[in-house]
């Protein structure tokens, strides 16, 4: 086991060498390279995600145009969104009033409601959609906690930004607040002074309970020499955590990082995938959501490209117009795909906007050849199961096959390329088929390498697995 910021992490899954990588049954997607080892005609594509409907306006008096750090989550058979409430004044230049936290439902993650909850007072009445209207208000960011250990009492907590509420102590550092709630709308706070105080917190800082870890990670904001940033720590109580430290990119680019929307990918649950959104204060302040994954929690691979430009569809121009939320949800009778949230209109006349837009499951980053074929091979691994599955899409006229063979590079007899049956069409769980119908079971355990070759296609992912 290698132990870094108290994150366990599986010695296999972050450590390169030159033994077989285990995989077993875990789905592996090509967000990063950790996997291959040799490609010819392959390209690894970014893909954005596509816009759909809007499916909430900030139009009630507590709402507004500066409306942000939306939370979304699946809990049982409805779907909860948190975010706040705020409005700018450009005239002005003021705020209209003072910021709170705003919830809304959804049993299909398309249309949403907002109740009347009856909980916070606004204008003189409850009868609004606000959950909290204390400290830490400008962040609130809460979520589901799932750990098998936690009381009843806190079946949901959150973090939000403020400063100590001790009577005298006049201490000005800000810090992140620690919420509990049994029912995801009464809220309380965990302490009165902050539970963490390393960083910087003008941002949505989030945290989840991590199943593989066992421990709570926490992902905040903090400047990394004049460059917003992102750092981890961890917790085994959500109230004592360990020394935060900034997160390590495979690339030297310098860019500020607003937010970071991080959580394990519920398909393959050892990657982390985030969707930090990069602010462009040289470029009239806007901003403009990447896509970036790691193995370990700590060590992430950066795509370059923005998955939701500023042209998707309208109105993601200009100063902080376009944030992607926290979530990544399955929608009823949908699994073939995502679904992701991001803010449009910000800061734009009366009120601002959420747009739902979708994503392949699996489809972040596809390995692509052309019609002139490409070939790509993993590093030796080991598998589990007896079938092996394809995420895939090809043209009318293109393929993929597979071939399974040695450390040498030799074919194993029955799993060569001209023993695949050419994968075609698109499917998220295309079963790759050999002739003859070789046991596949009889390689488990065994050191192998994988040999795709495909054309004028797109792999999202494989997987091996154990069907009857």
């Amino acid at each position: 086991m290698i132990v870094v910021l108290g994150l366990c992490l599986n010695e296999s899954n972050v450590a390169i060498s030159e033994d077989a990588i285990p995989i077993g049954q875990q789905r592996e997607l090509f967000i990063d390279d950790y996997l291959i080892d040799t490609t010819n005609g392959i390209t690894f594509q970014l893909h954005q995600a596509k816009a759909r409907e809007v499916i909430l306006i900030t139009n009630k008096p507590w709402e507004g145009n500066t409306c942000a750090y939306y939370t979304i989550f699946q809990d049982g058979d409805k779907y909860r969104m948190y975010y706040r409430g705020s409005h700018w004044d450009e005239k002005a230049k003021r705020a209209t009033h003072p910021e709170v936290v705003c919830y809304a439902e959804s049993t299909d993650g398309i249309h949403w409601q907002k109740p009347e909850l009856g909980i916070c007072e606004f204008g003189g009445s409850t009868a609004n959609n606000i959950v909290w209207n204390g400290v830490g208000t400008h962040n609130f960011t809460p979520f589901k906690d799932t750990n098998p250990k936690c009381k009843p009492e806190a079946k949901y907590k959150a973090l939000g930004r403020g400063r100590s509420l001790r009577p005298g102590d006049k201490s000005s550092k800000h810090g992140l607040f620690a919420f509990q709630s049994a029912d995801g709308l009464h809220w309380k706070l965990m302490q009165e002074t902050p539970v963490i105080t390393e960083g910087a917190f003008d941002s949505q800082n989030l945290a989840f309970y991590d199943p593989i870890q066992k421990q709570y990670c926490d992902y905040h904001r903090w400047f990394n020499q004049g460059i917003r940033d992102i750092m981890v720590c961890t917790s085994n109580d959500f109230l004592n955590w360990t020394q935060p430290v900034g997160l390590q990119y495979d690339d030297a680019r310098k860019e500020h990082l607003y937010t970071n929307a991080i959580q394990r990918y519920p398909r393959a649950p050892h990657f982390f995938i985030g969707f930090p959104t990069r602010y462009l204060p040289n470029q009239g302040q806007r901003v403009e959501p990447i896509l970036m994954t790691s193995r370990d929690g700590l060590h992430f691979k950066r795509w370059a490209e923005p998955v939701i430009p500023e042209t998707a569809p309208k109105d993601r121009r200009g100063n902080r117009s376009n944030y992607m939320t926290w979530g990544l949800v399955q929608l009823p009778g949908n699994q073939r795909e995502y679904s992701v949230y991001a803010t449009e209109a910000y800061y734009t006349g009366p009120d601002s906007r959420v747009r739902r837009f979708s994503y392949r499951v699996d489809g972040f980053v596809s390995a692509h050849a052309a019609e002139t074929k490409g070939h790509l091979t993993t590093r030796p691994l080991t598998f589990q199961g007896n079938a092996l599955e394809l995420n895939l899409v090809t043209a009318d006229t293109g393929s993929i096959t597979v071939q399974i063979q040695d450390l040498d590079g030799k074919p194993i007899p029955g799993f060569s390329l001209k023993d695949c049956e050419p994968c075609t069409g698109d499917s998220i769980s295309q079963k790759v088929v050999w002739k003859n119908n070789p046991e596949l079971q009889v390689l488990a355990d065994r050191p192998v390498q994988l040999k795709f070759v495909i054309r004028d296609g797109d792999l999202y992912s494989f997987q091996f697995i154990a069907q009857p």
